[in-house]
């Protein structure tokens, strides 16, 4: 049962939290063709969201952002998580970074019904190096 665990380069934007501030910027990656590997989007502050974005090309989603005047803060970085769907999966990278002592301090996952999972999660950035030896990530 295969997975991997890869370092991926994010970047966020703030936008108001009212319908139709996230569909300017995500219909906006649409019109250029930006393509995701994920993205995720949450409340932050009061009366914002946040949207992060995970893209294949992170140069490009860069240079269609600054075209647009959209200030992208990043990059940063977080790990993503693909593999075979099974019942622990998550639990198990949980467990090696518990064991290290290294907090998640927030992830996203989902199964996409075709028996594989992709999972994206974030570690606070003094422990990133830390949390990708444990991980066996290069």
């Amino acid at each position: 049962m295969t997975v991997t665990v890869k370092k991926v380069d994010y970047f966020y934007v703030k936008v108001g939290d009212k319908p139709g501030q996230g569909y300017k910027i995500i219909s906006l990656l649409k019109e250029n063709e930006i393509d995701l590997v994920a993205f995720t989007a949450f409340p932050s502050a009061r009366g914002q969201a946040q949207l992060d974005f995970i893209p294949k090309d992170p140069a490009r989603l860069q240079s269609v952002a600054a075209n647009a005047r959209i200030k992208l803060t990043g990059p940063k970085k977080a790990f993503l998580v693909q593999g075979e769907d099974r019942v622990g999966a998550i639990a198990e990278l949980h467990k090696k970074l518990t064991d290290a002592r290294i907090n998640v301090y927030a992830g996203n996952g989902v199964a996409d019904g075709t028996g594989r999972f992709g999972y994206i999660f974030w570690v606070k950035p003094k422990k990133f190096d830390e949390a990708a030896k444990v991980l066996g990530v290069d």
